[in-house]
């Protein structure tokens, strides 16, 4: 290995397990990401629902949503959902707990910001987030769409997942059913710095959700 020599007493300090004999040198982080060994049979880092929930208060500055499906079950078994459905006013409850917490996280400047794909023509559980939308931008978050022609030409990934700070992810597994199995946390840097990259992408191209609704064609 090859690198600057540490010297500054205070850095050495905070080394351990120093060995006799033994020098030290700075590694370029991008050095590490880019040419360390993969381990081909890494066991994917699996968090639970109530540690999900609490990235969304415990993040600093930014989260970033990317959502690709075109459905979701959990959806489709609210009420909103099927009042929607049946013509009528889903009636958002913006006192919600979800809705409260995201006006208590924008207040202190943190930004939620959500892209959403959309097919065309769109389907029923599309049309729903797009009239959903309104709600999400009413409590604090900023939601976009981009038509999936649109992201495929960009080479978006067709995965769900959050980005928070720009340094973790949380990738949504889902079954044939679309039900959520699993919530994976990721910090390789590699596919962070990925992330990154989509998410800038996604963000230039999309267009504000209710400029958007005024382009989707009439479900009639």
């Amino acid at each position: 290995m090859q690198g600057d020599i540490v010297t500054d007493p205070d850095e050495i300090t905070q080394l351990r397990n120093i060995k006799p004999g033994e020098g030290f040198v700075i590694v370029p982080r991008a050095l590490l990401a880019d040419f360390a060994p993969r381990d081909v049979n890494r066991e994917p880092e699996l968090i639970s629902y109530d540690e999900f929930e609490e990235m969304f208060t415990t993040f600093e500055h930014t989260a970033f949503r990317l959502e690709t499906r075109r459905r979701y079950r959990s959806d489709e078994q609210s009420e909103t959902y099927h009042r929607f459905v049946a013509g009528l006013d889903p009636e958002w409850d913006l006192d919600h707990p979800w809705c409260r917490s995201r006006r208590e996280q924008s207040a202190l400047g943190k930004r939620f910001e959500r892209v959403r794909i959309m097919d065309n023509p769109p389907t029923m559980g599309q049309r729903y987030l797009l009239n959903n939308a309104e709600r999400n931008n009413a409590v604090g978050e900023d939601t976009r769409y981009l038509w999936r022609a649109d992201a495929e030409r960009l080479d978006l990934p067709a995965e769900d997942a959050w980005l928070f700070d720009s340094r973790v992810i949380a990738l949504l597994h889902f079954d044939a059913d679309d039900d959520i199995t699993e919530i994976e946390l990721i910090t390789d840097p590699v596919q962070v710095a990925r992330a990154c990259q989509v998410r800038d992408a996604a963000w230039h191209y999309a267009t504000p959700s209710r400029t958007f609704a005024a382009g989707v064609p009439s479900a009639m």
